[in-house]
């Protein structure tokens, strides 16, 4: 804060990066009150219908901001090719999991599978990337594999829901970390790659009878060309705050998503929460708090070093330099007078 109680530009920059976070995650928290409205749609509509209207959303915003330099690296790019297309193979996976799980009853398991995520995440970042965890990641994947069995024993099976949306969603992670894109590229490079199936699927979804696009009313062709923006409206949100505020900021928003489904599930949609589940819940949460406190640690002690650092090589360029070691006077006899000597360089 500035003199006179004017906010800095800063600021001023990471309040707009918090409430964007805040919007971005609090759309992914409260998607479940859309899907339903999409009945009697089917899952699988409903995702193809979302993979085209994605796209040509994002294609209108990129054509505003004028973003297509970005096409010809990736088409030129066989690796990156490859990268977005497991990225949109994941997704779909995983929108079309997470849309039948709210519409059939379990918003609470797939709640779960989006706070297992960061779990699975590091895990992958061993299994894949070879990274060595800190004690506190074991304890938190430990604690993690805990509520797993906890969560089996309860439901009577492994929640392959809450299992899939995570491992998928993970993997989609670690497909976009490679190809290193922007958001709205990489959200339209992933549609334009499922654009052609899912035109396909709905093409003979209306020659077999069972499209409800248009069969049902003006209204519900509009909710259903509206999942294009209920998928690009938080992600452009989710892009503002990323560059405005820490990834330690936007690792503790994530939990606002399923935290907000988890309640949803259970205050609005009345789901079940037996005992065995909450325990499992418990342990889960457990886990993410022991690895949120890692985490926050890490940075600090990263933050603190870095200045340190800073402080360092700023006391070097900064000290005086040690005067000059005066030369012997020559013999007068042998030399005229010198002048004042120069400065090196």
């Amino acid at each position: 804060m500035a003199a006179g109680g004017r906010v800095r530009p800063s600021d001023g920059e990471h309040r707009a990066g918090l409430l964007h976070g805040i919007a971005a995650y609090g759309m992914w928290g409260l998607v479940p009150l859309f899907w339903p409205l999409l009945e009697p749609s089917g899952a699988m509509e409903i995702l193809a219908q979302r993979m085209v209207w994605s796209l040509a959303i994002v294609a209108l915003a990129l054509l505003a901001l004028r973003r297509w330099g970005w096409i010809r690296e990736l088409v030129s790019s066989p690796r990156k090719l490859g990268l977005i297309t497991v990225a949109a193979v994941t997704i779909s996976v995983n929108w079309g999991l997470y849309i039948w799980s709210v519409n059939n009853g379990r918003v609470v398991e797939a709640a779960l599978g989006y706070f297992i995520n960061p779990l699975v995440t590091v895990a992958i970042g061993v299994l894949v990337l070879k990274e060595r965890l800190r004690p506190a990641q074991w304890a938190a994947v430990g604690t993690g594999v805990a509520a797993v069995v906890v969560l089996t024993v309860g439901y009577g099976q492994p929640p392959w829901v809450s299992l899939t949306l995570a491992f998928s969603f993970a993997t989609y992670g670690l497909a976009k970390k490679k190809v290193n894109i922007g958001g709205l590229e990489s959200l339209a490079a992933e549609t334009a790659v499922l654009f052609l199936p899912a035109m396909g699927f709905l093409v003979w979804l209306a020659a077999d009878g069972g499209l409800s696009f248009g069969a049902e009313g003006l209204g519900h062709a509009a909710l259903l060309a509206a999942t294009g923006l209920v998928t690009a409206a938080p992600l452009v949100c989710f892009g503002a705050a990323a560059i405005r505020v820490p990834l330690s900021t936007l690792g503790l928003l994530q939990y606002l998503a399923p935290v907000l489904q988890f309640l949803l599930g259970i205050l609005y949609f009345k789901e079940s929460m037996p005992a065995e589940r909450w325990a499992g819940f418990a342990l889960v949460w457990l886990a993410l708090i022991c690895l949120t406190w890692d985490a926050l640690r890490t940075a600090r002690r990263t933050r603190a070093q870095a200045l340190r650092l800073a402080a360092a090589a700023g006391a070097r360029v900064t000290a005086p330099r040690a005067a000059p070691v005066p030369a012997p006077e020559p013999d007068r006899a042998c030399s005229a007078p010198r002048g004042p000597a120069e400065p090196a360089g």
